[in-house]
């Protein structure tokens, strides 16, 4: 994904502000040393600097963390892969919000963030869980086919674990899930039926690849005619979001 940093911080705030609920089971303490694991532009990594601990945000996009760095100078950046995870010292604490459904190497993923934590540290995260925008991804490649884009219908962007396939991959790499939970979470997306053009070419670009930019404009008109019966509520428009969130512990040996 190419991330256009500045658009999202101006159109897509929901992603941190929801995500600052995740601060409460990280329980930061002051001293600890914690990664931010697909930081984006840092509101929160800087939100958990300011609980006391030592913090350092990664991402893999680096227009991501050159915003990060001009929002928030005094904090720790830095652009790095989260399937090849590697630092001198473990930490306390790995926290995560809305991105690790962007990996597809979960075993890589799982594997670095296990041997980055201390023994008995904590991963606390909040991705999209299964069924996640499901309503959004069906409309997109049913008009995908109908224009004859069967390529792009194919692609996998995003993986949306159910509860138990996560809680067992967790499990299978070490670690004790002491909660985890999956829930519906309908998300306000702003500017009314404008929101869903925006999201798709925010989020999910990927899918049309290729395409020109009238016929995708076109494109992007009729996958959000199909949504409006389930979108639209009362001229407020609602994205079908189901979140999974957990906190899992490193075994200590």
């Amino acid at each position: 994904m190419n991330w256009n940093a500045e658009l999202y911080d101006q159109n897509h705030a929901f992603v941190f502000q929801y995500g600052e609920s995740l601060l409460n089971p990280l329980d930061v303490k002051p001293g600890e040393t914690i990664l931010d694991l697909g930081c984006g532009t840092g509101h929160l990594t800087q939100q958990i600097q300011n609980l006391g601990a030592e913090v350092i945000g990664l991402d893999a996009s680096p227009s991501m963390i050159k915003q990060a760095k001009e929002n928030f100078p005094d904090t720790c950046f830095a652009v790095g892969d989260a399937t090849s995870l590697h630092f001198n010292e473990p930490f306390d604490a790995i926290f995560s919000n809305a991105t690790l459904h962007w990996i597809l190497n979960q075993d890589a993923l799982l594997h670095g963030v296990y041997h980055s934590l201390k023994p008995g540290g904590r991963f606390v995260a909040e991705m999209g869980g299964k069924g996640n925008v499901q309503l959004m991804l069906d409309a997109t490649r049913q008009v995908l086919l109908k224009h004859g884009y069967y390529r792009q219908a194919q692609v996998q962007t995003f993986h949306f674990p159910s509860l138990g396939e996560y809680t067992h991959r967790l499990e299978q790499q070490g670690f004790k899930v002491t909660f985890a939970a999956l829930y519906d979470r309908p998300t306000l997306l702003q500017e009314g039926r404008q929101g869903v053009a925006k999201w798709l070419t925010m989020f999910a670009g990927n899918y049309f690849a290729g395409i020109g930019e009238e016929e995708k404009q076109e494109m992007l008109q009729e996958i959000t005619s199909l949504l409006e019966p389930h979108y639209n509520d009362n001229g407020q428009w609602y994205a079908d979001y189901k979140r999974l969130r957990f906190k899992a512990v490193k075994i200590q040996i």
